[in-house]
């Protein structure tokens, strides 16, 4: 007891113990980080297994893409880490003090946090999907041709500059505590990880009626225009079938991954913002600041008429044969 009340001395000599007092607010949101440290050697030691199954397999493992997987979602926590607290936390402290009502945290209420985040997660996926805005950041997810667990980990940077955040706001609101909305979603992400597979096929029935799986996460991945933007859910995988967007996997139509005009890159910040700058360049087009505007928050695949030919559109990732299947 002595030898610890001389180490505490230590910290509190330093002055890093005032240091962090003063830092914790800020970075309270990211408490979820603790959650993915704890699950990272994990990821790893499943990714390895995983490797030692398809490795010989090159339509289903390449090292150097699973190795820049897992650098581009270092990329992501290192930014979130860095920015969640002094960008989105404040207005998660500021819904939370104004709060509909004051819930006692308990299991009940833990359960509760956890299914608002899973919910609220189906909405700002689908919307990642439909919004070109919010797309330009989740592309990235996409964007690789192979499906195995290190594409769970390949992430954009800027995510928490994008806003997605704003979807669990209402959580917040309701009275919520943002610091377990935040956990919530960590192990949501963490589950995430596990559905990133080709190794697992069908799961018994009652799973995959209720829970993400592996299937169902293959189909979301799919560019198949049968499979595209299908299967939302994080966790649950009832939110698709409650709102109309599920589809089986189907043994006759193997998922072909990646998006429909594939970016074909290895650096780190091209794959970042590679649909940041197609769309800058079309909202450079000229025409009224409303039709500007409007890529920020249209379908990925939407594109004003090029003057030459008002019937005309083209995208640099869709081939516009069905404008409600054909996007990434």
């Amino acid at each position: 007891m002595a030898l610890i009340e001389m180490m505490r001395a230590v910290l509190e000599d330093s002055g890093v113990s005032g240091l962090w007092q003063a830092l914790a607010p800020w970075l309270a949101l990211d408490e979820r980080q603790l959650v993915f440290v704890v699950a990272t050697p994990i990821f790893i030691a499943v990714t390895l297994w995983e490797y030692l199954k398809i490795r010989h397999d090159p339509r289903l493992m390449d090292v150097a893409e699973a190795i820049r997987n897992f650098a581009l979602g270092a990329g992501y926590q290192t930014t979130e880490l860095l920015f969640a607290g002094l960008i989105a936390f404040p207005v998660y402290a500021f819904c939370y003090h104004y709060r509909l009502l004051d819930l006692e945290l308990n299991w009940i209420t833990g359960v509760l946090t956890f299914v608002g985040v899973d919910f609220c997660f189906y909405w700002m996926h689908r919307a990642s999907h439909r919004l070109r805005w919010f797309w330009a950041a989740h592309v990235v997810h996409h964007s690789s041709e192979r499906m195995n667990f290190s594409t769970a980990m390949r992430q954009n940077a800027t995510n928490i500059f994008n806003g997605t955040w704003i979807f669990y706001l209402p959580l917040a609101l309701i009275g919520f505590n943002p610091v377990w909305i935040g956990i919530a979603y960590a192990l949501s992400l963490v589950y995430q990880f596990f559905v990133h597979t080709t190794l697992v096929g069908r799961l018994p029935a009652w799973i995959e009626l209720v829970l993400n799986t592996p299937s169902h996460h293959r189909v979301h991945h799919g560019r198949n225009p049968e499979y595209i933007d299908r299967n939302y859910g994080g966790t649950l995988i009832l939110w698709d079938r409650l709102f109309g967007t599920f589809v089986e996997e189907r043994a006759d139509l193997p998922p072909e991954y990646g998006i429909t005009r594939q970016i074909h890159s290895r650096n780190l910040i091209t794959l970042w913002t590679h649909e940041y700058v197609d769309m800058f360049r079309d909202m450079a087009r000229r025409g009224s600041l409303l039709s500007r505007l409007q890529h920020l928050w249209n379908p990925p695949e939407w594109q004003r008429p090029a003057p030459q030919n008002n019937n005309k559109q083209t995208d640099r990732h869709h081939d516009h044969t069905s404008p409600d299947t054909e996007r990434r």
